[in-house]
């Protein structure tokens, strides 16, 4: 059975499954050549955002040769010779995990492809890690074929959760995720495009050309002849916000985030069910619980800006990212900011009434301006002036090109559309559009979640807690967005960032700038996984505490009681701690 194909650990106690990714080079190849998006490439991302360790694979021989106890069928042929091959995998003992797709399989199992639907909402399982219905971009169910039409129907073990169109109260489609026994082994598959329903939450399902539609409420009027990043936003103005106790109406659910718990969970549980263990590493390093980030906007341009949010930052107890628009501050601010131990990063003007325009070049040259004001020849975040965004690509490949690492665009522009309004706030590598192969921009994308509290432009302070409260369910960053110069005109703008630092802090939330983030996030990456289960665990923290450790999670196949143990995903696991080198 390939299920004991796992790797064997120290102590006999861990065998580390073997998983494979299939991307079939012949279909995503074919699917480019028509201007077609190979969204399911987000799922190498999804894995390595969580440090599980797994291979990728470009045929269904390749994965059929290669020994692995488990494989996302994430890109695969519909060809039956293809789909045999699969089927021969899975009776050998083999779990293919697939979201949509693989539906020359469907006939075998007793079923055939569904019409695929847009927008609607899963209920899933406790175990999944969903305590709400989860909003998805699209579904492509299987419906039941009549008894006996079947020639190999293998049974159904599980139907899991359900998948409705529209709403949530919407059309039945069937199961969100169905599980098939195929011999030895078997097929899980999701209903929903999980993939390329984080990719378009994200990201947008389209690029930015035009005004985007605003909320019917008059709280959010995107069409202000601007371009900018959530001119396109996939979420539902009326299924999707929530109001705080003063009425104050923000985005509420990290839906992106969610389903890749949800999808992470199920591929870690299913490798306990083969008796092995699925290693993934922690978010954040030893001691950090949850990250908080603060970053400003120059907007306006005075030193005594910056001496009131310098001052104001050191009661709150908070190091933040300011991005400086030109002309900027004097050189001696500079200094002060630095010294204080803030990042110093860019803000792109690409606004036309503030005379900026959006050009590859002109980037570049604004940048430069930067890099000679300050000295700093090393500025690794960016965020854009009024959020501005056209394109898909363009601007990242920009970003690439200038050495600028992280980017912060991604947020609200207005009052009523602050929140979760792209479905994360987790930092992640955009992918590109197909005329790119959907490759993984080297940007780190930190989008925020409001800006200025509580001066009626944007929201009220009634959305703190709401907002930390989520960030600290999925663990990831808690952005807000304070301009220099309303800290500096407005008393209730510094009171909300006291209460923000605060709220946070009471919830165990460390503040760090976007340079520390993105620096955490590249160097947690190069973990080698495998090397680091068996290896020993690092020393001591405090005997060498400039040292950045991260947390190692690894599955127990053992009785709880034998490895003092925390339960993650549903699966009692061994904390591990290992030195990271950045």
């Amino acid at each position: 059975m390939l299920g004991q194909m796992g790797q064997q650990q120290s102590g006999g106690s861990v065998r580390l499954a073997k998983l494979a990714l299939l991307i079939d080079k012949r279909t995503a190849e074919r699917r480019w050549s028509l201007g077609l998006n190979v969204f399911e490439l987000e799922v190498a991302e999804l894995l390595a955002h969580r440090g599980i360790p797994y291979e990728t694979v470009d045929s269904v021989e390749a994965l059929a040769a290669g020994g692995y106890d488990l494989a996302v069928a994430a890109v695969a042929p519909e060809e039956r010779e293809a789909a045999d091959t699969l089927w021969r995998y899975a009776e050998a003992g083999g779990r293919l995990i697939a979201c949509g797709g693989v539906n020359a399989l469907a006939p075998r199992l007793g079923y055939a492809r569904g019409a695929s639907v847009g927008a609607g909402y899963a209920r899933l399982p406790a175990a999944f890690g969903a305590d709400r219905p989860l909003r998805f971009l699209q579904a492509h169910p299987w419906v039941r074929l009549q008894e006996g039409a079947a020639a190999d129907a293998a049974p159904l073990v599980e139907a899991v959760g359900v998948a409705a169109a529209d709403s949530p109260a919407g059309p039945n489609l069937g199961p969100a995720l169905q599980r098939f026994a195929i011999g030895l082994g078997g097929l899980d598959r999701w209903a929903v495009d999980v993939p390329g329903t984080i990719v378009g939450l994200q990201q947008g399902c389209s690029p930015v050309l035009e005004d985007g539609v605003p909320a019917p409420d008059g709280t959010a009027a995107v069409n202000d002849g601007v371009l900018k990043a959530d001119d396109v936003v996939e979420l539902d103005w009326t299924l999707d916000r929530a109001q705080t106790e003063t009425g104050a109406l923000y985005f509420a659910h990290p839906y992106a985030d969610l389903w890749r718990e949800a999808f992470v969970g199920h591929l870690i549980r299913s490798a306990a069910e083969l008796g092995l263990a699925l290693p993934f590493l922690g978010y954040w390093p030893d001691g950090v619980e949850q990250v908080a980030l603060v970053s400003h906007d120059s907007d306006g341009n005075q030193d005594i800006h910056a001496e009131s949010t310098l001052q104001t930052l050191d009661e709150c107890g908070m190091k933040s990212t300011w991005c400086m628009l030109e002309s900027g501050y004097s050189a001696e601010m500079y200094k002060r900011i630095t010294a204080a131990g803030h990042e110093l990063a860019f803000h792109y003007n690409a606004v036309a009434a503030d005379d900026g325009f959006w050009d590859a070049d002109e980037f570049a040259r604004q940048l430069g301006w930067l890099r000679d004001a300050t000295g700093q020849q090393r500025v690794v975040s960016n965020k854009n002036h009024l959020t501005r965004m056209e394109g898909w690509g363009e601007f990242f490949r920009w970003c690439e090109a200038n050495g600028v690492e992280a980017d912060q665009t991604r947020g609200p522009s207005k009052k009523g559309n602050v929140g979760f309004i792209f479905g994360t706030c987790h930092p992640y590598f955009p992918l590109a559009w197909a005329d790119e192969r959907n490759r993984s921009y080297d940007v780190l994308q930190v989008g925020f979640l409001t800006q200025d509290l509580d001066i009626g432009k944007w929201s009220d302070s009634s959305i703190i807690v709401p907002f930390l409260d989520e960030v600290r369910k999925v663990e990831g960053v808690a952005h807000f967005l304070f301009h220099q110069i309303h800290i500096h005109n407005r008393e209730e703008v510094r009171r909300s960032m006291l209460l923000l630092a605060k709220e946070a802090r009471q919830r165990g939330f460390t503040f760090w700038t976007c340079e520390q983030i993105n620096d955490w996030e590249r160097a947690r990456r190069r973990i080698d996984v495998r090397t680091a289960v068996s290896g020993p665990t690092a020393g001591s923290r405090t005997a060498n505490p400039s040292q950045s450790y991260a947390v190692l999670w690894v599955p127990s196949a053992g009785p709880a009681e034998t490895h003092p143990s925390t339960i993650k995903y549903g699966v009692p696991c061994m904390k591990k701690i290992v030195a990271v080198h950045q």
